[in-house]
């Protein structure tokens, strides 16, 4: 027998876990930190594994995946799932075609009122029939053939977005109702890039994604893509006095907690179509998700009912189609892009095609695993997708349409053993996707980036040399290296723009007062791959001076704390350089200096030896203070955690860093708990 405390407790638990979850999913106005949302969250799963009787299908907890299911059972749709006419005329031709069609169906001439129509976007995802009960989720079925689709349910319940219980009081007996799960662009690239840095599979698109997910056999894996939904229509109802038109029914819809799109209108006849289409045309590529047209309904139900089916399609609604974002064309070869970091990214040169509204020559292939997974090869057939802002790429090859005898396979490290920018060697290091040029201090397309990150608070510290100014003193082929800074005039920064003479001077002493610093602060400024600050410091403290680090091992660097073979062999192939080691020479020439000591330096203080992992934001030490006390007192600061970290110091907003630690065990601290320690050892 349940308690009355414990039932209250579930329930108050599920309540507030539905709001969160509706804020942060649907509104994007996060209420709760994530620390204190998974609080609640475990205690609520607690609870019902403590009190098997309490589970119901719609608890919070029921959308985080379920176990692997051999197959989707088919499920019969109680109202015919219906595919609308197409209109493939992307000018507004299409809207006054569909407005003719109605009022001649009506049989109004050109004396009669307009009509009334709703206009809404076609979502570019996979159509979903979600069956309330008394409110409750109870079943999820994809379009199928329209007659019969497949229980997806379990994958569902996954997507946060959709509600698993109605908001309204009295909830009708039985509503169906009818949308798109899709994924926004944002989530999409987002997931793809995770996927390439861990080098698993990415998704093709973001419809095939949100397909792909939602036929998902594994649950866990359907909660782990980045889906949303959006109503646009009604099955079966039974107990509901629906409203008495399309865009009152969303608006019900709305109000009971299913997301409806706000990119919808009401208008008269035809130039209210017309004016909606070339609006959402404007704009389509700043929507945050793909759609492949608008659609046209009539809006009173009366009139829908009136003018009812030919064949399968209603009379009533149209979809109004876009250019496509996805076409063939023919790979021409591969070149190589340098980018700011001096990762090299291969680039698809392309026979002209008209895909996503512009002509597109170029697109992405994003590196080596990405080319090898689709297998691309120069000559073949590919499918390029261009959609919003997202720079144009490769994403399919069509197999059956490769060249006789196939094209050679590519590869970057043998087409490009060197840098095509600057002539360094290229690396990819394990671990790593992206191949990399090792010339960071010299390489004409890493200079801005070198310059930007040599010159910043945590490295050299030159107060007013931003990004602005150095774009001007790259582009005007005033700076090359970082030791031309320090070569600087007056009167070449008073020339020029937004510089005027006192902050020309305020810079030359900023510049002039760097060449005093600290040995860990140089080595940072130097951008070596995988050598953040804290490595940099570890370095410094070990080695004591620069010639030591420079002429160092591999076995020698890893006696380095926290120092592993990628980083070792980051530093390696760094110092190995020609190029970079003269850069090093002409900023000591320059006049940059340090204090060195004999290294192997022991850290004392009350932390001594202790790992600590900052995560969130805390309430009164900024970031840098809180690491600032921390090294102070001997501790080392480090931005993940493993089973070597001693403490986590979580604030608001504290996300998977702070779950790791829960999962390993680490002692987890807020603020005062840090203060404390600090305090008590």
């Amino acid at each position: 027998m349940v308690s009355p405390d414990v039932l209250a407790r579930v329930t108050a638990l599920r309540q507030e876990l539905e709001r969160h979850n509706h804020a942060y999913y649907v509104l994007d106005q996060p209420t709760l930190p994530d620390v204190e949302y998974d609080r609640l969250f475990h205690e609520l799963q607690s609870l019902e594994a403590e009190h098997p009787e309490l589970f119901t299908s719609d608890s919070p907890t029921q959308r985080v995946g379920g176990k692997s299911i051999d197959g989707f059972a088919p499920v019969r749709h109680a109202v015919p799932m219906l595919s609308i006419r197409t209109e493939t005329d992307t000018e507004a031709s299409g809207a006054l075609a569909f407005d003719a069609r109605v009022r001649r169906e009506l049989g109004l001439d050109q004396s009669d009122p307009l009509i009334e129509y709703a206009a809404e976007l076609k979502f570019d995802g996979l159509a979903i029939n979600l069956r309330y009960e008394h409110g409750v989720l109870v079943q999820a079925a994809t379009r199928g053939d329209g007659e019969t689709g497949e229980d997806v349910t379990q994958n569902i319940r996954t997507v946060h977005v959709i509600p698993l219980r109605l908001k309204i009081p009295s909830p009708p007996a039985v509503l169906e109702v009818r949308g798109e799960v899709f994924m926004r662009r944002d989530a999409f690239e987002r997931y793809n890039a995770r996927q390439r840095e861990s080098g698993k599979p990415t998704l093709v698109n973001p419809r095939n994604g949100a397909a792909g997910s939602i036929r998902q056999l594994d649950p866990v894996i359907a909660a782990q893509r980045p889906l949303t939904f959006f109503a646009y229509g009604l099955g079966a109802v039974q107990g509901w006095p629906q409203p008495d038109s399309h865009s009152a029914m969303l608006d019900a819809l709305a109000a009971m907690g299913v997301p409806v799109c706000a990119e919808r209108v009401t208008g008269l006849g035809a130039e209210a179509l017309i004016s909606f289409h070339d609006d959402i045309a404007a704009r389509r590529d700043q929507l945050p998700f793909d759609i492949d047209g608008v659609v046209y309904k009539v809006n009173r139900y009366d009139l829908q009912r009136e003018l009812g089916f030919l064949t399968r399609e209603p009379r009533w609604a149209v979809a109004h189609k876009y250019p496509a974002q996805e076409q063939l064309t023919t790979l021409i070869s591969i070149d190589i892009q340098v980018g700011r970091t001096g990762a090299l990214t291969p680039v698809a040169r392309l026979a002209p095609v008209f895909v996503g509204g512009v002509t597109v020559t170029n697109a992405t292939l994003h590196n080596q695993d990405e080319i090898d997974r689709k297998d691309v090869r120069v000559g073949d057939t590919v499918i390029v997708r261009r959609a919003g802002d997202v720079i144009p790429e490769v994403v399919a090859v069509v197999a059956e349409k490769r060249p006789d005898p196939a094209p050679p396979r590519f590869n970057l490290l043998e087409t490009y053993p060197t840098c095509p920018e600057c002539g360094s060697h290229v690396v990819r290091l394990e671990g790593e996707s992206a191949a990399r040029c090792t010339g960071g201090l010299y390489c004409p397309a890493q200079r801005k980036q070198a310059l930007l990150h040599f010159a910043g608070r945590r490295a050299m510290d030159i107060e007013g040399l931003g990004d602005k100014l150095i774009d001007q003193l790259v582009e005007r082929g005033v700076v090359h290296t970082p030791a031309d800074v320090y070569v600087l005039s007056l009167e070449t920064l008073a020339g020029l723009e937004r510089m005027a003479e006192k902050s020309a001077t305020n810079l030359i002493a900023a510049i002039e007062a760097s060449k005093t610093t600290t040995l860990a602060r140089f080595v940072f400024s130097l951008g070596i791959r995988n050598v953040g600050e804290t490595t940099a410091k570890d370095l410094s403290h070990h080695f004591g001076g620069l010639d030591k680090l420079i002429a160092a091992t591999e076995a020698e660097l890893l006696e380095v704390h926290d120092v592993g073979p990628i980083v070792a062999q980051s530093i390696i192939q760094f110092f190995s350089e020609p190029h970079n080691l003269d850069g090093v020479s002409k900023l000591r020439t320059a006049g940059v200096h340090w204090p060195e000591t004999a290294g192997m330096q022991q850290s004392s203080g009350i932390l001594a030896g202790k790992t600590l992992v900052l995560t969130g934001s805390l309430p009164t030490l900024t970031r840098d203070d809180a690491k600032a006390k921390i090294e102070a007192a001997g501790g080392k600061v480090t931005g993940s955690v493993s089973k070597k970290t001693d403490y986590v110091v979580a604030g608001v907003e504290a996300g998977s860093k702070l779950a790791k630690a829960q999962e390993l065990g680490v002692t987890v601290l807020d603020e005062a708990g840090l203060l404390a320690l600090l305090m008590a050892i």
